[in-house]
């Protein structure tokens, strides 16, 4: 079930990127919130920042915030509550060595210059360690609250993602759909190594090729492992017919870890309830086809959260990269 590319090194971009991004290796972070909110779209964040250092202290290699600015009912999950950019400005300051990822920034309902200006704001005040995920959105409640258009939000997502890199530029000059700059006029600061991993989430409106061409990794959904491979090999022949070395894939995992480390896997939503030895199983057979990081989300998981949090120090990370 291996991959039909080889994979090379991958591109050196930040310490963030280059932590959890390896050739032929899997790493494996966790979806903040770090808790059960099961029951309710909107998480307590309870000890977060306790859970956040514990993470980090344990060997995950990272933690993944999204961009949720409004509570819609029908998608039914808060995230953080926090505004992702605020937050990372904390967490820059309480830990040192953890990726700092957002999965994703919604590119069309925000201003890129501003998405430029805080993204390299995090990675400056972190030493570069965020990755930057990027998304056209899928929830159409909030565009009329922002008064955007949802129908256009494939092009702004690329006119947003190319005004972007061109902001980390110097003095740099162009003019698309979010304004004009004539190259006198500077954003500052810039990131650490003067840009900052894109990473696309999904399709975010865009096809495969366009994907291939201009993203830093990909992060797919999870699917049954022969879909999965077809997709990965897949992405990697775009990659390929780009001009590109392999590029990283990463997916998110939702888990239940339960006390019997035999338990077979049992589907839940985007995930499984299952045990320790399993998802080992599991986890190496995705490395196998070629993903390159995991970020597990404890939102169904019933066992106290940091007792699972070291179970999984203890037992799963010790096979996998770090």
């Amino acid at each position: 079930m291996h991959t039909s590319l080889e994979q090379v090194d991958f591109d050196s971009i930040n310490r963030g990127y280059n932590r959890i991004f390896k050739p032929n290796r899997l790493s494996i972070g966790l979806v903040i919130p770090i808790e059960n909110y099961a029951d309710n779209s909107v998480p307590t964040m309870e000890d977060h920042i306790e859970r956040v250092q514990l993470a980090e202290n344990l060997g995950f290699a990272s933690i993944w915030l999204r961009d949720v600015p409004f509570d819609v009912p029908s998608f039914g999950d808060a995230g953080q509550i926090f505004d992702p950019f605020v937050y990372l400005g904390l967490l820059s300051g309480i830990t040192k060595n953890i990726t700092l990822g957002v999965s994703s920034i919604v590119l069309p309902t925000r201003h890129p210059a501003h998405v430029a200006k805080a993204a390299a704001s995090a990675d400056v005040l972190s030493k570069g360690r965020l990755v930057l995920g990027v998304a056209s959105g899928d929830r159409p409640e909030e565009y009329p609250a922002l008064n955007e258009s949802y129908d256009d939000r494939s092009i702004r997502f690329r006119e947003s993602f190319s005004y972007i890199k061109r902001m980390w530029q110097d003095k740099p000059a162009f003019n698309n759909h979010y304004g004009q700059l004539d190259g006198n006029i500077n954003m500052l600061p810039k990131p650490v190594s003067n840009k900052l991993p894109l990473i696309v989430t999904g399709s975010s409106q865009q096809n495969i090729s366009w994907i291939a061409e201009n993203s830093n990794a990909w992060m797919t959904y999870p699917r049954k492992l022969d879909d999965q491979t077809h997709v990965i090999n897949h992405f990697q022949h775009k990659v390929k017919e780009a001009g590109r070395a392999v590029q990283p894939i990463m997916q998110p995992l939702y888990i239940d870890l339960v006390d019997d480390p035999d338990f077979p896997p049992t589907p839940i939503h985007l995930g499984f309830r299952i045990g320790t030895r399993h998802l080992i199983n599991y986890l190496s057979s995705l490395e196998s086809i070629g993903v390159n990081h995991v970020a597990l989300n404890l939102l169904f998981n019933q066992l106290n959260i940091p007792a699972t949090l070291k179970r999984i120090a203890d037992e799963i990370l010790p096979n996998f990269s770090a």
